[in-house]
């Protein structure tokens, strides 16, 4: 049986409560929702082939016909973009999965044993965090060459060492309980204990995390595809769009506009979302939103009179 902290019920329950007042976050889940929706059925709603040539209608203007316009060859740009982001989003669902596996293990490991395995891996993530994100991820690219599986690994190396951080210093905290001490001394194995009791308790930095390092890795892959190191053609990429309206920008504004509108848009999305997770499941945070939220009632209580007060009034 999972022991987990005796408040942790009902911290659950305040927690979701406060991201359902929070319009803010709403708005930004249901943009992601849209977003997934998207994702999951491009293949299916988008107007025209992916690689349709058209020349004669290269360079078209938005129009009812073409939503978004088209790009130099005439291919619709509103079927592009919609690929495009399925695409991205499969690379960064993929890509942060295999970093949450890798480093939560890592981490897990790191916080709950100690000593000089601690230090030793703890050293490593040092080594991996020295090297900027994007220059981690072109050395990986350079060394196994462009593509989605590359990209896929690439991105998901460069955010292993943060989640491995995160679950580390989250275990820390956990792993002195003493519902963990109990289960420990009562002889259970260490694997049972971090997964059933120290996983669940630091659920929730984790899933914050989650949500941020998705919005960078489709930043990543953006960037990735805009140097030619991430998907190739003539599969279309959000990135790659971008770079090819390049020698087009002042004639077909179209062709970079909504590219960059739905990376911007998706990666707002996530960076709201995961910001409004981290303020209702981080406790500090959720009982300094409570106590604004009080603030109003309790400062109209203070000026409300009193029955002692009526009285002397009458």
């Amino acid at each position: 049986m999972t022991i987990q902290h005796p408040d942790t019920d009902t911290g659950r329950l305040a927690s979701w409560r406060l991201l359902a007042r929070n319009p803010v976050t709403l708005v930004s889940a249901v943009i992601l929702v849209v977003v997934a929706v998207v994702a999951l059925t491009a293949n299916w709603i988008v107007p025209y082939g992916i690689n349709d040539v058209d020349v004669p209608n290269a360079l078209q203007p938005p129009s009812g016909s073409h939503w978004f316009g088209t790009d130099e060859l005439g291919r619709d740009v509103l079927s592009r973009v919609l690929v495009a982001t399925q695409a991205s989003m499969r690379i960064a669902v993929v890509s942060v999965a295999f970093a949450v596996v890798v480093g939560v293990t890592v981490g897990l490991i790191a916080g709950y044993r100690g000593g000089w395995l601690d230090t030793v891996l703890m050293r490593i993530v040092d080594v991996m965090f020295a090297f900027p994100v994007l220059l981690l991820a072109l050395a990986v690219v350079a060394i196994l060459g462009p593509g989605v599986t590359t990209t896929i690994l690439a991105i998901g190396i460069v955010y292993t060492p943060i989640f491995a951080r995160v679950a580390r210093a989250s275990t820390l905290g956990v792993r002195t309980e003493p519902y963990v001490s109990v289960s420990r001394a009562m002889g259970t194995g260490d694997l049972y204990i971090l997964s059933r009791h120290i996983l669940p308790n630091i659920a929730g930095p984790l899933i914050v995390q989650t949500s941020l390092s998705l919005a960078f890795a489709i930043l990543s892959e953006a960037a990735l595809s805009f140097l030619g190191l991430g998907i190739q053609p003539p599969q279309p990429s959000l990135g790659r769009m971008i770079f090819d309206s390049q020698g087009f920008v002042t004639m077909a504004w179209w062709m970079a506009v909504f590219p960059g509108a739905a990376i911007f848009v998706i990666v707002l999305a996530f960076n709201l979302f995961g910001d409004g997770l981290r303020d209702v499941l981080d406790p500090k945070q959720r009982t300094t939103i409570e106590a604004r939220r009080r603030e109003p009632t309790n400062e109209a209580r203070r000026r409300e009179p009193t029955k002692e007060a009526r009285r002397q009034e009458r």
